[in-house]
């Protein structure tokens, strides 16, 4: 294809016939694309056209800012999608290929934006897609995949450029002593591009398509290793035998790859090894001879110890190096023509207008940008003084980049995983692979020895998580990057394995503390617990290598638990492993918190399940929506599923202990008698000031009770719902849980709403008006949350209140806002799940997702019509001291509804 032009018009009309002209300008002239290409863009545009006005309204942009962003949705998803189809014969022509890279040039967008906003489409448009492309679409479009790759390529290319800069950059001062007749500038910014080329050309030979950032890292000090030992003395930056960098030495002189894993902590072992594939890539590709580094006397290799390195004669010297350099470049179009993926290439040039606002070169760009800021929240379920006081954010590394070389590594994102990782290799991997004497005592202390089920069921589970491919047809490169594939899934799942037996002996030992006896056999037969604590090990593994793929929650589907299952023990898992770093722990706080605001809530989790006991007036409600989770797939259909045939003995499930699931609604809905009316979080909503800038959870009685429980033994968290609570004042495990539970949202609602309020810079009667307002909602009008976003229910409090309380305070004004918080996204005010059940089609309850505004009017208001009478808002306004009518009516056409 030819250069791209961007023809996206800036007309503001939303006419249907224009829409369609200026799409078509964009496939044809923009783009090149052929008549059949634009075909299949112009079908798939027509079906989800409709949706781009909500994008309009519910994201406050312009007509023009949501057709540019839909365009290119739509042009990803063409030709992610269609180029997987498995036919051959669909495959587009090198002459009509078009990139990612090619559509944000064409559409002018750069890829933060388009990454952040992209989440949106894939909602919206989800059925439109699963109609055209089949029930898989959204695997095989690798949306998430793709944005983590470039956060890991954003933050690894900027190591590499400061690196490089550190190592062989001059200053301006000693720039003219080194310039010879080649330019020693030119020369640079050549060799530049030489290592991250050779870099790229590692991950498509050697790697996974998306390698985790840990592999990219030790990958990326491999190339520095290549580097040093190769590129011309003169142009160093440092010397070898007298740097403060360089301090593994011994009486062959300087130790480079220790002392490199030394100041990037790095395995040994792994860049051992990652350097050998580097060095077998530039013997295949650039057909250059390796020599033994002992055997070659250059300048390069004085003061290094040169035992098991490899010298490449010439690889950089000035006649050879630009067709190296050439060979390199072709290498990665010939290997990534077909893939439509990022140019990766784009990181060392100079067209930055796709990477952000500001320059490659002035390390301005700011990934936060993407959506990573919830590492920055507390857990809702640790205890704190006041939930809803600012947070202390820590300093900002937006360079993203390893560390200067001047001394340690400085704390970065990339650092940060490097460090997690020897966490790992130091604490982890040193443990054996099978149950420790002291648990081994407690699994044969149970009613029956459960050794064997134990070590069974970990392995079967985590070849689920972790499974290796038995592709023996691959050849060349793919292969390489297959076996490589699972050696990576081998290594994870052994550290999973053994994380898990350590957490699991801690937690045995306190348990049977609790109850003064060895004896654990509800806790150690309960099948739910093993599998979300191995989904618990697992996901842990998977955050200290940071993958692009597997991303979270690829574990519960493995695993077949869900998100309400896992929130049960990720408190407790962090509670019993003492090593565990700071930021595993921040991980696991974070992942706790996604659960809690939306995944509980989805439909299929099994909070329903449980809920549906505790709240029998919601059985209704809840089957009717279709909402309980199916039951959890037995251990031997997912060994059956994966092949699983290792010589670990076979023992009958484990799952007697449990309920099925989906006997719960029928157990409800057939019971006669008087429904129990919700429990009420709270009875004193008025206690929640204490100080001026954060306040105390109003259910901080009811916490100081839940505390006990807490310490009450863990077996009563898995075991059935219906059974009564041994701790729980009569209560079912059922009602403790969700009571339990209900406290979480409760405190991390209050951290948001005092986040939104203290943004807005409303009144404290304001927040607690709404802090209140929520409660109400969650206890007395639960099914408001039923397949929803927190979030989205404080959204719509903080407009409700304001308005009764003749604040001037737009949905506009607060969905901007919200978008700045830690925890904001677009798609969570665009994309509002309703479900229109007055409005039935052939019989069928249809659904969808509409902007924060329609969902307030339709659902919102009337659900919480009666509960607006019980806010006391006459001292809530800060412009009147009047009270508003709808305040003190039923009527509904006297409520606050947007117009």
């Amino acid at each position: 294809m030819g250069d791209v032009k961007p023809l996206v018009s800036t007309s503001n009309s939303m006419d249907g016939d224009a829409f369609e002209a200026r799409f078509t300008d964009l496939c044809k002239k923009g783009l090149s694309l052929d008549e059949k290409t634009c075909s299949g863009a112009m079908k798939l545009f027509k079906e989800t056209k409709h949706l781009v006005s909500s994008n309009v309204s519910a994201a406050e942009r312009t007509v023009e800012e949501a057709e540019r962003f839909w365009f290119s949705f739509v042009l990803y998803s063409l030709n992610r999608l269609s180029e997987k189809g498995g036919d051959s014969a669909q495959q587009k022509s090198d002459e009509n290929r078009f990139t990612l890279c090619q559509i944000l040039r064409a559409t002018r967008l750069n890829i933060v934006y388009f990454f952040e906003e992209l989440p949106q489409f894939v909602v919206k448009a989800g059925l439109v897609l699963t109609n055209m492309y089949g029930e898989d679409w959204e695997t095989r479009l690798e949306a998430k995949e793709m944005q983590a790759n470039f956060e890991h390529l954003t933050l690894i290319s900027k190591s590499y450029k400061r690196a490089f800069r550190e190592l062989f950059l001059s200053s301006d001062a000693n720039i003219g002593k080194q310039e010879s007749a080649t330019g020693a500038p030119d020369y640079l910014s050549k060799y530049h591009r030489f290592g991250w080329l050779l870099f790229l050309a590692l991950r498509v030979h050697a790697f996974s398509h998306f390698a985790d950032l840990v592999t990219c890292a030790i990958g990326f000090v491999s190339v520095l290793a290549i580097l040093i030992l190769h590129v011309p003395i003169c142009y160093r930056n440092f010397k070898i035998n007298d740097s403060p960098h360089f301090v593994k030495k011994g009486e062959k002189g300087v130790d480079l790859l220790a002392s490199l894993c030394n100041m990037y902590d790095a395995s040994e072992a792994d860049l051992r090894r990652t350097l050998k594939m580097t060095n077998k890539l530039m013997e295949d590709i650039l057909k250059k001879r390796p020599c033994p580094a002992s055997e070659c006397k250059t300048e390069t290799l004085e003061h290094i110890d040169t035992d098991g390195l490899v010298y490449f004669d010439g690889l950089l010297e000035e006649q050879s190096f630009l067709s190296n350099l050439s060979i390199l470049e072709n290498d990665y179009d010939d290997a990534t023509r077909n893939r439509g993926d990022l140019d990766e290439r784009l990181f060392i040039n100079e067209e930055d207008s796709l990477l952000g606002f500001g320059s490659l070169s002035g390390e301005d760009v700011n990934i936060s940008g993407i959506k990573r800021k919830f590492d920055s929240i507390p857990s809702p379920s640790k205890t704190i003084s006041s939930p809803l006081s600012p947070h202390c954010h820590r300093a900002s590394h937006v360079n993203g980049v390893l560390g200067p070389l001047n001394g340690k590594v400085a704390s970065t994102p990339v650092s940060t995983a490097m460090t997690t990782a020897k966490w790992l290799r130091s604490f982890i991997c040193p443990l054996p692979s099978r149950p420790s004497a002291e648990l081994q005592h407690f699994l044969s202390s149970c009613d029956k020895d459960v050794t064997n089920d134990v070590i069974r069921r970990a392995h079967i589970i985590l070849e689920a998580i972790f499974p290796c491919s038995h592709d023996c047809s691959l050849t060349g490169s793919l292969r390489s990057a297959n076996l490589m594939d699972n050696t990576w899934m081998e290594q994870r799942r052994l550290e999973a394995l053994k994380l898990y037996y350590r957490v699991l002996e801690a937690m045995c030992t306190a348990e049977a503390q609790i109850l003064r006896a060895p004896n654990l056999t509800s806790l150690l037969t309960n099948e739910r617990f093993h599998r979300c604590m191995l989904a618990c090990s697992a996901e842990l593994v998977l955050a200290t290598h940071k993958t692009a793929t597997m991303l979270f929650p690829t574990v519960l589907g493995r695993t077949g638990i869900t998100a309400f299952d896992l929130s049960k023990v990720i408190e407790s898992f962090i509670r019993h492993e003492k090593s565990l770093p700071r930021e595993l722990k921040r991980h696991l706080n974070s992942l706790e918190e996604r659960l809690l605001e939306s995944m509980v809530w989805d439909k299929g989790s099994s909070l329903y399940n449980t809920l549906i006991v505790a709240r029998p007036a919601l059985s209704s409600e809840i089957n009717r929506l279709g909402l309980l989770a199916e039951p959890m797939p037995s251990l031997d259909a997912i060994a059956m599923h994966i092949n699983f045939s290792e010589g670990i003995p076979t023992v009958p499930s484990l799952q007697k202990h449990e309920t099925s699931p989906s006997n719960f609604g029928s157990l409800i809905l057939g019971q006669n008698g008087d429904v129990r009316s919700p429990k009420r979080l709270c009875t004193d909503y008025r206690s929640v000031l204490v100080e001026r800038n954060s306040f105390t959870s109003p259910v901080k009685d009811r916490l100081l009770a839940f505390s006990n429980l807490r310490k009450a033994p863990l077996q009563s968290v898995f075991a059935s719902p219906t059974r009564p609570n041994p701790v729980g004042g009569g209560e079912t495990c059922a009602e403790t849980g969700i009571n339990i539970f209900f406290s979480k949202i409760n405190k991390l609602a209050a951290v948001r709403i005092n986040g939104m309020v203290e943004r807005l810079q409303l009144s404290q009667e304001i927040r607690e008006s709404v802090y209140f307002l929520f409660q109400q909602i969650l206890s007395q009008r639960t099914s408001l949350f039923f397949n929803h976003h927190i979030d989205q229910i404080i959204l719509c409090c903080l407009y409700v209140v304001a308005k009764l309380s003749q604040l001037e305070l737009p949905f506009k004004e607060i969905t901007s806002n919200y978008r700045k918080q830690l925890q904001g996204r677009p798609e969570v005010y665009c994309s509002v799940f309703v479900d229109r059940s007055s409005t039935q089609q052939n019989g069928r309850t249809r659904q969808d997702h509409v902007g924060i505004v329609a969902f307030y009017n339709t659902k919102f208001i009337p659900a919480i019509k009666h509960l607006l009478e019980e806010l006391d808002l006459s001292r809530t306004t800060t412009r009147t001291t009047q009270v508003p009518e709808s305040n003190n009516s039923n009527d509904v056409r006297s409520m606050p509804w947007i117009t």
